[in-house]
């Protein structure tokens, strides 16, 4: 029995399919290359390169490698993106996910799990932020992603397909062993960026707002190194390959740090000092969001082991460091 990963040649998907390939699983990957990468992938995964809007594509792959799990990676993750392009998020992460959901209930799937977003709670009603509080997002994206967790529910009440929705708070950090990480040239997660800027790759970091009502004026986060999120998604299909019911549940530490903290962090662990620019909010951004992560750590048993600032920004930094190895490895013709 195998599992498929959609989005599987990118950020987050790449690491789950490192942790699925090493624990003995057969993996099937489902990428466009949209924003993914062929060559971050395990040598044992199965590629398959297509869209997930493609029904004749998804068949094929779930009906010739009896697929059973799926973990649903592929979608559009940029928050101000999609307040310019709402359409493009409700294709790519509503539309296209119903209809992998239809194809993964007609093909028989059994476990099924989602890569939702803590954005689909919007602005943080107080410290912690959990499973209960009301789902009022901001943005498209945040809104394209609920709708996906509402198909899910509907469709796991009608079909028995069994689900869990992962809401993601910030997702951060790189492989501990630096195989694979964030290699979009076009993502702008903070911590990525920050790295870039330490190591000269950027001229310099804007702050987007500060004037929050939070202890310093800048934006709080919830940021969850990557190999603990993949760690978490791992449990989760354990349980529920052992019966246990869908669930929705929030992944983050349960603390945060504000932009300010997080870019002394990066100066602290490269040695470097940012160029740091100020600027404006961005439509979309709510100025806390942090986990209450009572309920994925109590379910499936999930404890993190990278829960460390420091840690999180030094494996990004590492990895943004091969990233730029290797780029000047090919244009001074090595390989």
């Amino acid at each position: 029995m195998s599992t498929l990963v959609t989005g599987g040649a990118g950020y987050i998907g790449s690491h789950m399919v490192l942790n699925l390939a090493e624990a003995g699983e057969e993996v099937i990957v489902a990428d466009n290359l949209t924003t993914g990468f062929a060559w971050a992938l395990h040598p044992s995964a199965f590629f398959g390169q297509g869209d997930i809007a493609d029904e004749a594509f998804l068949d094929r792959l779930i009906t010739e490698h009896q697929i059973k799990s799926v973990i649903h990676f592929a979608g559009s993750i940029a928050v101000a993106e999609s307040m310019a392009d709402p359409l493009k998020y409700y294709l790519n992460n509503t539309a296209n996910s119903r209809t992998l959901i239809e194809r993964a209930v007609r093909g028989g799937v059994e476990n099924f799990i989602f890569s939702s977003t803590a954005a689909v709670y919007g602005a943080s009603q107080g410290d912690l932020v959990d499973e209960n509080a009301p789902l009022n997002p901001l943005s498209p994206y945040g809104a394209s992603k609920l709708m996906t967790e509402w198909m899910l529910r509907d469709a796991a009440a009608a079909h028995g397909l069994r689900y869990a929705a992962l809401r993601y708070f910030n997702v951060a950090g790189a492989d501990p062993k630096v195989r694979t990480g964030q290699s979009n040239a076009s993502a702008m997660p903070l911590i990525k960026v920050a790295v870039q800027a330490a190591l000269g790759l950027r001229g310099h970091i804007e702050i987007f707002g500060e004037d929050y009502p939070t202890p310093d004026g800048t934006g709080v986060r919830d940021y969850i190194h990557v190999t603990d999120l993949v760690n978490a998604h791992s449990s989760a299909l354990t349980y529920l390959r052992d019966g246990g019911a869908s669930f929705v549940a929030n992944c983050g530490y349960g603390h945060g740090f504000s932009v300010n903290e997080v870019l002394c962090s990066v100066e602290r662990v490269s040695g470097k000092k940012l160029d740091i620019r100020h600027g404006l909010r961005r439509a979309g951004d709510p100025g806390r969001l942090v986990a209450n992560p009572a309920r994925i750590k109590t379910l499936v048993d999930w404890q993190p082991i990278y829960d460390d600032l420091d840690t999180i920004v030094a494996h990004a930094l590492a990895w943004e460091e091969r990233l730029a190895s290797t780029r000047r490895n090919i244009l001074s013709g090595k390989y």
